[in-house]
C-alpha cells in the first residue's frame, strides 16, 4: 500500500467509514466489511482531501461535467466538480433505476465524470455511464473513492480509484458460519 492509500485508509478509520461486523451489501452480498461513506462525508475536511487526491489522479482526463448517482456519488461528485470547476449534476432513483430529473441533460458530445463513492460491482456506475450516451453525451471515465471490486469491476471507459480493497464477499446462501453468527445490518449507502 502507497503512502496516499494508507493516508485515505486513515481518513476512512478515523471517521469510522470503515465498518466491521456483518452486512448486507446494496448488491445483496455479504461482507464483514462495510464502507459507510456518509460518515467521511460529514467531515469537510476529510471529502476535500479525498476529493483533491482523486482530481489528481483525474489530470489527464478531459470533461466538463461530473455526473454522481444519489445517493453515494453526491458528496463526492459535488466536491469533484468544485474542485475541477466543472458542472455538476445527479441522477436519482426512479423504480429502483437511475435517470436524471430536474431539466439535467447533456449537450451532444459532452464530456462527463462518473463519480462514485464505493463500488462493488459496478451496477450504478454502469447505469450512469448508460444515462451519459442515451442523452448524448460522452463518458471518459470513473472515479471512485473506494474500489471494493480490488479491480474486477470493470467499465468500458476507464476507472480511477483512491483505494483498492477486495474484502471477501459472499451469497446469501453461502455465509460463513462465523459471519451468519452476527446479527446482519443493512446500513444504506
Amino acid at each position: 500500500m502507497d503512502a496516499t492509500q494508507q493516508e485515505v485508509l486513515n481518513i476512512f478509520t478515523r471517521t469510522r467509514a470503515l465498518l466491521e461486523g456483518h452486512f448486507v451489501l446494496r448488491s445483496g452480498l455479504h461482507s464483514a466489511h462495510y464502507f459507510q461513506c456518509a460518515q467521511v462525508c460529514q467531515h469537510m475536511d476529510a471529502i476535500e482531501r479525498l476529493a483533491g487526491l482523486l482530481a489528481a489522479k483525474l489530470k489527464p482526463c478531459q470533461f466538463s461535467t461530473v455526473l454522481a448517482p444519489a445517493m453515494g456519488g453526491l458528496v463526492i461528485g459535488q466536491e469533484l466538480a468544485r474542485q475541477t470547476k466543472s458542472r455538476y449534476i445527479f441522477a436519482e432513483k426512479e423504480n429502483n433505476a437511475l435517470v436524471l430529473r430536474r431539466g439535467f441533460t447533456f449537450a451532444p458530445g459532452e464530456r462527463v465524470l462518473i463519480a462514485e463513492d464505493v463500488v462493488t460491482r459496478g451496477g450504478r456506475v454502469q447505469e450512469c455511464l448508460n444515462l451519459v450516451r442515451q442523452g448524448g453525451g460522452v463518458p471518459v471515465a470513473v472515479a471512485m473513492l473506494v474500489d471494493r471490486s480490488a479491480g474486477q469491476a470493470s467499465f468500458d471507459v476507464p476507472a480511477i480509484s483512491l483505494l483498492e480493497l477486495s474484502f471477501p464477499t459472499y451469497a446469501a446462501d453461502a455465509v460463513p458460519p462465523a459471519l451468519a453468527a452476527i446479527p446482519v445490518q443493512k446500513p444504506g449507502s
